[in-house]
């Protein structure tokens, strides 16, 4: 049997779930049927299913946290919850005896001033989580420098042909220049 993952892709705490509970109801199912889980949200209200938690051994809770700075978050997340809630429901779920894990993704300014603020809160730190998944299903020459360069440049050069703007979200060792005659860099 594998893990659920709850959720990596949309956040399964968002406003709209305080009232219409559909995560808690997920979780009750899964925890009837002994389904392994792994929650991850930025959200305090995962302290909500507290009661569901304490049911099962193998629940594992997340919260992302970008940043030990909230003016940064502001930012970044600007609708996100306040970087002091989520230590507190953190720190709350771990006191219960919840395996807890805080996942820096992406890392922003001051993001290495967390893990003073996390100690006695957390059983482990995520923000590698990829190359697990690149060694477990043997694409560990997928997760090189050279591989990227090369998907990068193929990503680019498609949407080139295509005329869609294309920006890599990650930095580049190369020196480009614009089209407007300015200079970035890749790393």
């Amino acid at each position: 049997m594998g893990t659920v993952w709850v959720s990596g892709v949309c956040d399964p705490y968002q406003p709209l779930e305080a009232r219409y509970k559909l995560t808690r109801q997920c979780l009750e199912i899964l925890v009837k049927n002994d389904w392994p889980v792994v929650i991850q949200t930025r959200s305090p209200l995962v302290l909500r299913d507290l009661d569901i938690f304490r049911k099962k051994k193998n629940i594992k809770v997340g919260l992302t946290i970008t940043t030990a700075n909230d003016e940064t978050r502001k930012i970044f997340e600007p609708y996100g919850p306040p970087i002091e809630e989520r230590l507190k429901a953190i720190a709350t779920l771990h006191q219960n005896g919840i395996r807890t894990y805080v996942m820096i993704a992406p890392i922003l300014p001051e993001a290495g001033n967390l893990i003073p603020m996390l100690a006695g809160k957390i059983d482990r730190m995520n923000y590698y989580h990829a190359d697990k998944i690149y060694k477990k299903y043997g694409w560990k020459e997928k997760n090189t420098y050279e591989y990227f360069e090369t998907i990068g440049n193929k990503i680019e050069n498609d949407c080139r042909k295509l005329g869609i703007e294309c920006r890599s979200a990650y930095l580049r060792r190369r020196k480009r220049q614009r089209p407007n005659n300015d200079v970035y860099f890749f790393r």
